[in-house]
């Protein structure tokens, strides 16, 4: 019987200390896949205490037979992270790229591990659960998980994983505001997995906040498209259409008031500089 395949979970991390434990901890609770697994935290720029809370966890995953790794970087910078995040992985590894903020659901992981050790480039993510505390991020939350792309796609927001074949689709990350799309976009409709069990990603705090996210959002594919334009022939988000977004509209009149009002926002003011959650 050969080896089971190994698996790589990295996880860019820039002054998360508020977040990193649950996500740590759905990853400490998640049923196993097969092989080993290596587990690689990749503090950016932090001044908190994002470092310490990761390390707590050392323990957790050592009984799980799984290593844990945490890297340390001045700068802060996701692309910078991800790359040295992966310097040295083993060869032939499954790779998950997930953000800080993410939880896992209990069977994720082995899913995405049995959707992805197979032959052939795939890529894969689970089905993403919009969350938000506030009034106006759960009605944003709420309508956008019911747009055609994250109802009816693979979008891999804040989770996505490649086998060893897709991973050699690219070199290093290129420095792109959009390191998901890039990804996802390396890989045909036909070669993306949706794999049934959820994840919670939560979006951005307040009407301002969400603008700013949004920019970003738009922006990024923008500069996909300008710099990378032979990979957007795989882009395969279906239209939402009048008659969508009249029922959207009729079925969730908060929801849509709110998206349609950051959408408005998007329009109206200036992209701010850098980058913000909202947090």
């Amino acid at each position: 019987m050969s080896a089971a395949t190994p698996m790589e979970i990295l996880i860019p991390a820039s002054n998360e200390a508020a977040l990193i434990g649950d996500c740590l901890s759905a990853l400490a609770a998640a049923a196993p896949p097969p092989g080993p697994v290596g587990v690689t935290v990749i503090a950016n720029g932090c001044h908190d205490a994002t470092v310490a809370r990761a390390r707590a966890f050392t323990g957790a995953f050592a009984e799980k037979n799984w290593q844990l790794r945490v890297i340390e970087l001045a700068q802060g910078s996701k692309i910078a992270a991800l790359n040295a995040g992966e310097a040295g992985l083993p060869p032939g590894a499954i790779r998950v790229y997930l953000d800080a903020d993410v939880t896992v659901s209990h069977r994720l992981i082995a899913g995405l591990h049995a959707a992805l050790d197979r032959p052939g480039a795939l890529y894969a993510s689970g089905r993403p659960r919009i969350t938000g505390r506030g009034r106006v991020a759960r009605a944003y939350a709420r309508l956008w998980a019911r747009l055609p792309f994250m109802a009816h796609g693979v979008p891999g927001c804040g989770l996505f994983a490649v086998n060893a074949e897709g991973r050699g689709r690219w070199g290093r990350f290129p420095d792109l505001i959009s390191d998901d799309g890039f990804v996802r976009l390396q890989f045909a409709p036909a070669e993306r997995c949706d794999v049934l069990a959820g994840y919670d990603w939560p979006v951005a705090e307040g009407w301002r906040a969400l603008v700013r996210v949004r920019q970003r959002q738009d922006a990024g594919m923008r500069e996909l498209a300008a710099r990378h334009p032979e990979i957007m022939s795989r882009e395969d988000k279906p239209p939402l259409g009048a008659a969508g977004a009249a029922r959207l509209a009729l079925s969730d009149p908060l929801g849509f008031a709110v998206y349609s009002a950051v959408a408005l926002g998007v329009r109206l003011r200036p992209a701010a500089r850098g980058w913000s959650r909202g947090r």
